[in-house]
């Protein structure tokens, strides 16, 4: 998942592997996909089993709260700089998928340098499951566009939806988060539901922690971190922390 999620990616080699390559192997086969049901690893029986006329444009999942104006600031310290990512609610909706979907604008900074500009697509059910339905990226080096790399729209050559945040997680759920077969194959799962979060941003209990992986690229390994009324406030990756700095509009 790209608008949060690889905020750490750098350059277009991070995305080396979106760009052309074959898929990698699945993840094991007995990571069974459960929220919502009827998921599996396998790209032939994936059904996501969702409608659009069940979606709406409004996103106020505690732990992925998205009203329009809301607006998240994030920094990690890399080897190549600090990273700053700037993310904000858009008041338009925009149609994708039959449904009218939110839009949250991504911009990624390297010492204050674009490298990333994203719109991502989200919709959230009648029980609460908010669900990613693609996004509109493109990369940056030197000020200059140089790959539109992991951009995907469900509805379009083949591409799902995803869920983005369960409605009623539960520790050991597996989840797709995106599918565009080859392209877009993020997968979730819950590891706790109780964690204690400190930041620049502030502290909270009782948060979401996820494991973030993905079949298109085996190296991607990523923990997050959703508290109540507030979404994420931290990715890890090796040695990687992206913490929430900032925040309004919640």
């Amino acid at each position: 998942m790209n608008s949060l999620e690889s905020r750490v990616a750098l350059s277009c080699a991070v995305w080396a592997v979106a760009c052309g390559a074959e898929p990698a192997p699945s993840l094991p086969s007995s990571a069974r996909l459960s929220i919502p049901a009827a998921y599996t690893l396998q790209a032939a029986e994936f059904d996501p089993r969702v409608s659009a006329s069940s979606l709406r444009s409004t996103v106020d999942n505690p732990l992925f709260p998205a009203p329009p104006g809301a607006a998240w600031t994030y920094r990690a310290q890399t080897d190549e700089g600090e990273e700053r990512i700037e993310v904000e609610v858009e008041a338009d909706t925009l149609a994708v998928w039959g449904t009218n979907a939110r839009v949250v604008h991504d911009t990624a900074f390297l010492d204050d340098e674009l490298i990333e500009d994203t719109r991502d697509w989200f919709a959230q059910d009648g029980e609460g499951n908010v669900w990613y339905l693609g996004e509109d990226t493109v990369s940056y080096e030197a000020g200059q566009a140089v790959c539109s790399c992991g951009a995907w729209e469900a509805g379009i050559a083949g591409a799902l939806p995803g869920v983005a945040m369960p409605a009623d997680p539960a520790v050991g759920d597996v989840y797709r988060q995106e599918y565009l077969r080859g392209e877009a194959e993020d997968i979730g799962e819950i590891i706790s539901l109780a964690e204690s979060v400190t930041v620049p941003a502030g502290s909270w209990s009782n948060c979401l922690k996820t494991r973030d992986r993905s079949v298109v690229d085996p190296d991607a390994d990523e923990y997050k971190y959703y508290c109540p009324g507030v979404g994420l406030v931290l990715e890890e990756e090796a040695d990687t922390r992206v913490e929430l700095i900032a925040y309004t509009g919640l």
